[in-house]
């Protein structure tokens, strides 16, 4: 890993996804809408750049302008791939969720800490037969991005918690009752369908990556569940993304100071993770890696 010699000097690039009600990034300057094709195929949307405060941003709307796409048939792999081709080096997910916890009310925000990935018809990987990788996730989420959030938060006045464990669950359906009082008994704080593989990935390409949770209601197993109405739902997405907004806007000036590189070592996270023999890659794999894991194929 890197040492405290390490004199590298980085110029952020913060790269936004927006999950369910959050389609666009206010504020943003030299507003641009750019298609970008990768070796993955294409991301959910064209991307939008610009800067804010100087900063320069890409957006990438999770589902499509307009929600089009399920969590199922989301191509992961593209989306992270299109945001690291366009030099994201910092990415905030923003993700509507239900909760698990009767502490954590909708509308309230969640600083995810832990993931447990149930999901299962997804491709998980850059990396596959002719080169393999593995890079560590006990610890999935930049904490220092985390740690802008939090305070950006305060400051706002919204209502969220640091740390809690995210359960992805496969969808598009939500989840049953028993399968929800089953994901309550592991100590889950939210439940979702989107934010696995995309934060696997996102360390795969050596991007800090973290997620803020927006709650939008509870889940199946609260005994008032019955009777929250679309209406309800759809006024707290609402009230969720005016929020989400914000909270982006006040975060862009802190993340994109320069810097040097990621204490928690997130954009150094295949320095060892490769253990195919370099004699024994395929060509062709390296090809389409080149984008996401350059800086080590080069060596």
């Amino acid at each position: 890993m890197h040492t405290e010699t390490d004199n590298t000097v980085i110029e952020p690039v913060i790269g936004i996804i927006g999950g369910s009600g959050l389609y666009d990034i206010e504020g943003l300057e030299d507003k641009v809408w750019q298609d970008v094709e990768t070796p993955w195929g294409k991301p959910s949307d064209s991307l939008l750049t610009g800067r804010l405060n100087g900063v320069r941003c890409v957006f990438l709307p999770r589902h499509g302008r307009g929600h089009p796409i399920p969590p199922s048939r989301l191509n992961y792999r593209a989306n992270i791939a299109a945001l690291k081709m366009s030099g994201v080096t910092d990415i905030i997910s923003l993700s509507a969720v239900g909760s698990l916890k009767e502490e954590l009310p909708p509308g309230h925000f969640v600083i995810v800490d832990q993931f447990i990935d149930r999901s299962f018809a997804r491709e998980k990987s850059f990396f596959d037969t002719g080169c393999v990788a593995h890079v560590s996730l006990a610890d999935p989420v930049c904490p220092r991005i985390g740690d802008v959030a939090a305070t950006q938060m305060a400051a706002l006045n919204i209502p969220f918690t640091r740390g809690g464990t995210y359960l992805v669950m496969e969808g598009p359906q939500f989840s049953t009752k028993a399968e929800s009082e089953l994901y309550r008994s592991w100590g889950c704080s939210v439940i979702g369908m989107t934010n696995m593989p995309e934060a696997k990935l996102a360390r795969e390409a050596e991007i800090c990556y973290a997620t803020v949770a927006m709650v939008t209601d509870y889940d199946c197993w609260h005994p008032d569940h019955d009777s929250v109405t679309v209406d309800a739902v759809v006024k707290i997405m609402k009230e969720n993304g005016e929020r989400a907004r914000a909270l982006v806007q006040a975060m862009i000036p802190d993340m994109g100071k320069a810097r040097g590189l990621c204490p928690a070592g997130c954009d150094r996270a295949l320095e060892y993770a490769l253990i195919t023999a370099p004699e024994a890659r395929d060509p062709e794999l390296l090809k389409r890696l080149d984008t996401v894991a350059g800086r080590v194929l080069k060596r």
